[in-house]
């Protein structure tokens, strides 16, 4: 049993907290003796605020809590899955998934109104190439505006300057008790999560096996095979994929059901597939999502094909 204190690293933003909290509820739970310290460390996305996140790059937001968790100083690292790069640093590995959330993405408006009665020229927010792609090939009538910003941040640029709504996840909203301003939930089939959305994920260090073990009570066994089967597709999708892509796989009577998406962020061009897979094989689940993907034809995009 570990018998020191257990510090967790996360970034300072409300959500964030909110996202550790889920985390340390269950461990003191489970180990009432337990000393917990939740350390706030600011990572790199959150000190560029006014860079695009493209710029930065997947793991914007975990490489600076990584690295004091590499140098010994914090014990664990409390993440938003999706934020994450699919490979990892070396020494250190994902060791639990809460519950997962709800994975879909929403729109909040000034309207109230659902996506399909959006009036033409509606202006959305989102800093996500993978979110305006779908929904620009669903209603190219409507524009889509980069913004950036914690959640609060962006549910106030509703109704200001040109911005008459933002797209986010369900998930953070629901875990700042902010569903209410939700205008429409996205379906999949309309709007693919991004892989892992929704989930959180909990870090260690590779050897440090005593502390791993603490977190075995917050993992949750269907949201680490749905989330590993996400991961594993964008691990698969490769370095030279150069669009939008994203995974949303659903577990039921063992088998994963995973609907894949690639597509250009102007929406011009977007391909879509569905596999089914077995549960217990989570890399070959991701390889088949890729490989049904590249099948649909997304490869013209994914790879450059109409290059050559």
């Amino acid at each position: 049993m570990f018998d020191g204190v257990l510090r967790i690293g996360t970034r300072g933003s409300a959500l964030a907290l909110a996202q550790t909290e889920e985390v340390v509820a269950p461990l003191r739970v489970a180990w009432p003796d337990l000393r917990i310290e939740v350390v706030v460390i600011a990572p790199l996305g959150d000190r560029r605020k006014r860079a695009r996140l493209q710029s930065l790059g997947r793991g914007a937001f975990v490489k600076g809590i990584e690295e004091p968790l590499l140098r010994g100083e914090i014990d664990a690292a409390v993440h938003s899955a999706k934020d994450m790069p699919s490979a990892l640093p070396d020494g250190l590995t994902i060791v639990a998934y809460p519950r997962r959330a709800d994975a879909r993405d929403v729109i909040v408006n000034r309207w109230g109104a659902r996506f399909d009665e959006l009036p033409a020229g509606a202006r959305l927010g989102t800093s996500s190439p993978r979110r305006a792609g779908q929904l620009l090939a669903a209603r190219d009538d409507i524009e889509i505006a980069p913004i950036r910003g914690n959640v609060d941040t962006r549910l106030g640029m509703v109704g200001k300057d040109g911005c008459d709504g933002v797209v986010l996840a369900a998930a953070g909203l629901e875990r700042l008790g902010l569903s209410d301003a939700i205008s429409d939930y996205l379906d999949p089939a309309l709007c693919v999560p991004d892989s892992a959305q929704g989930a959180l994920a909990v870090e260690t260090r590779t050897n440090d096996v005593e502390i791993a073990e603490l977190f075995a009570p917050v993992n949750h066994a269907r949201t680490w095979r749905e989330a590993s089967a996400e991961r594993a597709f964008v691990e698969a999708a490769g370095g030279g994929c150069r669009v939008p892509v994203a995974a949303y796989a659903i577990e039921s009577d063992d088998t994963l059901w995973i609907r894949t998406v690639a597509c250009l962020p102007d929406g011009s061009e977007i391909y879509r597939s569905e596999v089914s897979t077995p549960a217990d094989d989570l890399m070959g689940a991701g390889r088949a999502a890729v490989e049904a993907l590249i099948g649909a034809g997304a490869d013209a995009i994914m790879y450059g094909a109409r290059d050559e």
